[in-house]
């Protein structure tokens, strides 16, 4: 048996759920996507929409997690969580499904190191704003490591959070190290005012709005 055989078969990961959705978020919104979901996160943000995830889950070995991700025919894949990046098998995870040729992005909260992340993975870090209750937990050192293949993203609750999210951009040069992704909190935030927010201070931003709640609602594994 190979050493990469051998490994595929030892590396196990705690898994929440695997499913085929459209993308919500991010630049890839609407795509055909298979999600990894894995358990586990140290955070816990006041607006979470996946507390699911903190416990329970499945353990499986990655070429079980591979085998699983291929029947669905979805060479688009998106390891979330939780925080993925809890678990050091993330790390092999994504190695293994770029080499398999998948594009693969990583959804992370932006409190962990993201400096061994494989290259070719576009990393999706979020900044938490104060209205998360985690803003403490920001690693901004993972801040210089984002280029134009990585996303950054920030949900605010209200227009606090908003202000604050202009002073990072500014402050840390947001703008010319990748795309900025502002996005609102379902229960807290309209929409609609966000974006005229956006638009009354000429933010050249990208604005989301989750595709896969306005299609199904807050249903797990959609």
């Amino acid at each position: 048996m190979s050493a990469i055989a051998a490994s595929g078969r030892s590396v196990r990961l705690r898994i929440t759920e695997i499913f085929h959705s459209l993308q919500g978020e991010t630049s890839r919104t609407g795509l055909p996507t298979v999600f990894v979901r894995l358990t586990g996160c140290p955070l816990r943000c006041t607006w979470c929409d996946t507390e699911y995830s903190f416990t329970g889950g499945q353990m499986m070995a990655l070429d079980e997690v591979l085998a699983q991700i291929a029947r669905f025919g979805c060479k688009t894949v998106c390891v979330t969580g939780g925080e993925p990046l809890a678990q050091k098998a993330c790390l092999p995870l994504l190695t293994r499904l770029c080499d398999a040729g998948y594009s693969v992005s990583l959804e992370t909260s932006g409190a962990l190191p993201i400096g061994e992340v494989d290259p070719r993975v576009s990393r999706i870090v979020d900044l938490k704003a104060p209205g998360s209750g985690e803003e403490a937990r920001n690693c901004l050192d993972n801040i210089p490591l984002l280029t134009p293949h990585d996303e950054l993203k920030l949900v605010l609750a209200d227009e606090a959070d908003y202000q604050w999210a202009k002073t990072q951009i500014e402050t840390h040069q947001l703008l010319e190290r990748c795309p900025v992704l502002l996005a609102p909190v379902q229960s807290t935030l309209p929409p609609a005012q966000l974006a005229e927010w956006i638009l009354r201070d000429r933010l050249p931003v990208r604005m989301q709005v989750q595709l896969h709640k306005v299609i199904w609602g807050n249903t797990p594994g959609r």
